[in-house]
């Protein structure tokens, strides 16, 4: 604490840890977060009942709008983005307009910025989706997060309001066949009474075995650099030990990068 929310549609351009100059899209409402998971670790706060929020998604063509404006001005001021980044209040690919959207993306950016990249920061909850899953297959960087092996761990760590059954998951994410990026969040703490720990022998000999089934064509791993609403409970993995994880994942031949 405190966390934040973006208080806009279009966002940005911002510097990125892991993707460079990025544009955002927020897909989701400006007033609270809209996701179905509530990570203990979410810049964005506490996932609360957002069934009443749906109503107060913008618009498709809100949204075209307001990125073709803001595109132009880029344009315009010769600031070209590196990357057109769906993240925002939540999970993007709840938008029940997400695929269009995606599509409307790729026109604006084909117009404006040819060589910028679009990326989706997704919790790779809504993977079975058959128009969900075509849109991710769309894009540059489709980024699925995957933050344990364990079930238990994914439960404590990402809080899932949907039922995710981590052996199903990885079936889903294998389904991609290699055309995705994973990222992983390690952090270390205590949450109700619950040590916090993903960095363990263990787990990252089950992880490392997911992401070798999985065979991503690169992997992100990260920790926590800003608030997170488990106010002085939860602690960033040091650079050097993310470092050490990483090397483990270049073993497998996948490409790996580390923010700290």
């Amino acid at each position: 604490m405190p966390t934040f929310l973006f208080d806009r549609i279009i966002f940005g351009p911002v510097k990125s840890r892991r993707l460079g100059v990025s544009l955002g899209i927020n897909l989701l409402p400006a007033t609270k977060k809209l996701c179905n998971f509530n990570c203990i670790y979410c810049e964005c706060g506490w996932t609360f009942d957002t069934s009443k929020e749906r109503s107060n998604l913008p618009e498709r063509d809100e949204i075209f709008k307001a990125l073709e404006q803001k595109l132009s001005d880029l344009k315009e001021k010769n600031r070209p983005p590196d990357v057109i980044t769906f993240a925002g209040n939540g999970e993007p690919t709840l938008h029940p307009d997400f695929p269009g959207i995606v599509d409307d993306c790729i026109e604006l950016r084909n117009k404006y910025f040819p060589k910028a990249r679009i990326a989706v920061l997704s919790n790779s909850s809504t993977i079975t989706i058959p128009r969900v899953k075509e849109a991710l297959l769309k894009v540059d960087q489709n980024i699925l997060k995957l933050d344990s092996g364990f079930d238990l761990t994914v439960r404590v760590h990402n809080q899932p309001r949907v039922n995710i059954k981590v052996a199903e998951l990885i079936s889903n994410l294998k389904s991609f066949n290699g055309q995705l990026i994973i990222q992983t969040l390690f952090l270390r703490g205590s949450f109700n009474g619950k040590v916090i720990n993903n960095t363990t022998p263990g787990e990252i000999e089950t992880w490392l075995k997911a992401i070798d089934m999985i065979k991503p064509y690169e992997v992100m791993i990260y920790t926590i650099s800003r608030d997170t609403p488990e106010e002085g409970q939860l602690a960033k993995v040091p650079l050097a030990e993310l470092k050490r994880i990483a090397a483990l994942v270049k073993r497998l031949g996948i490409k790996t990068s580390v923010s700290g």
